[in-house]
């Protein structure tokens, strides 16, 4: 027997009035152009500023000049900007449902600990200094941590409390054993000082290469969870009488996530405060509806990811600060903001 949901349940889930999805779509190509002003902020602003017809004539009048030589080199920080942020904001969407936790982003389950435990064991032992070839320690790292997260959890009889206490105490183990092989070991320190920091500024076009098939693949599934993953934001006994399988759901959901953020971790070292911070603004104006809030973070985190970025730049002339030096400052007041917020809508 269908059990029937509260009235404010049926409201949230209830077909959008047309103008309002008229508003949303419209908000939708908004941050799009938002994106496209953001990027090329990217590759104009640097160390040397170029105009816009210097960055036009760099993407599509290649002709080996100084300007030219310096649009090819940022266009792959951007472009991995560009990926890496919405996977990091894919990822926390759907983080943030699965465990029906607001302030839950891809730290929460481990897999940024377990892509840096990898990453210094490969530093440490294996003696692999090259991004490219880390770079699947890192998303080995991730997916380990993740499958153990989903074990320990309860697989098939999985919770989100139950992930969610997984994910924390696996988190606190691997990185104790990082910072005891970093302190043990001061030329992994060295190594990993940088990587660990998180940024984009050693992209290149093969570390793209290598983690855009699992990028790819990782937005398609998150985006094809949105409408169980909706269902699931009922109640389970909800879900179940709309018809959701909860483990197959919960399960590709732990995967698309690990997917994500762990290709992500791979490429720009962990960058936290991404995947929390945007899913929370989106949700704001967009309501729960994931049809809505998954496309928006995938476009609004590479928005925030390559703001952070161009302003790490030019905070710091002719130096930089490294983009996950910046998404930490901005993101701590954010994260303070938002647990105060909550836990006065608690009282």
């Amino acid at each position: 027997m269908l059990v029937d949901s509260p009235p404010e349940q049926r409201a949230e889930t209830a077909p959008a009035p047309p103008t309002r999805r008229a508003i949303r779509a419209f908000g939708l190509l908004l941050v799009v152009a938002i994106l496209v002003l953001v990027a090329l902020a990217s590759i104009a602003i640097g160390a040397k500023e170029l105009s816009l017809g210097q960055v036009w004539h760099g993407l599509f009048e290649d002709s080996g000049t100084y300007g030219d030589v310096v649009v090819a080199e940022r266009l792959s920080r951007t472009v991995l900007g560009l990926l890496a942020g919405a996977a990091l904001g894919l990822a926390g969407a759907v983080l943030q449902a699965l465990t029906r936790n607001p302030l839950a982003d891809p730290g929460l389950l481990g897999i940024n600990a377990g892509a840096s435990a990898a990453v210094v064991t490969a530093i440490t032992y294996l003696g692999i200094t090259s991004l490219s070839g880390y770079v699947w320690f890192a998303f080995f790292g991730a997916a380990a941590v993740g499958a153990l997260v989903w074990f320990l959890g309860g697989s098939r009889g999985a919770t989100p409390v139950r992930l969610a206490l997984a994910g924390t105490a696996i988190s606190a183990a691997l990185y104790g054993y990082l910072q005891a092989v970093m302190i043990m070991d001061d030329a992994a320190l060295g190594k990993m000082r940088f990587w660990t920091i998180g940024s984009l500024s050693a992209a290149n076009d093969s570390t793209i290469r290598q983690v855009l098939p699992f990028l790819l693949a990782g937005v398609v599934l998150a985006l094809a969870l949105s409408q169980p993953l909706n269902a699931m934001a009922m109640g389970d006994d909800t879900a179940k009488a709309l018809g959701a399988n909860l483990n197959r759901t919960r399960a590709l959901s732990m995967l698309a996530a690990t997917v994500l953020c762990g290709a992500a971790t791979a490429a720009c070292g962990p960058i936290v405060f991404v995947g929390l911070m945007v899913p929370h603004v989106v949700r704001s104006f967009t309501g729960p509806d994931l049809r809505w809030i998954l496309p928006y973070a995938a476009i609004l985190s590479p928005v925030l990811l390559l703001g952070a970025d161009v302003l790490g730049r030019i905070v710091a002339r002719p130096a930089e600060l490294q983009v996950g030096i910046v998404t930490a400052i901005l993101g701590g007041p954010v994260f303070i903001y938002l647990v105060r917020r909550r836990r006065t809508a608690q009282l």
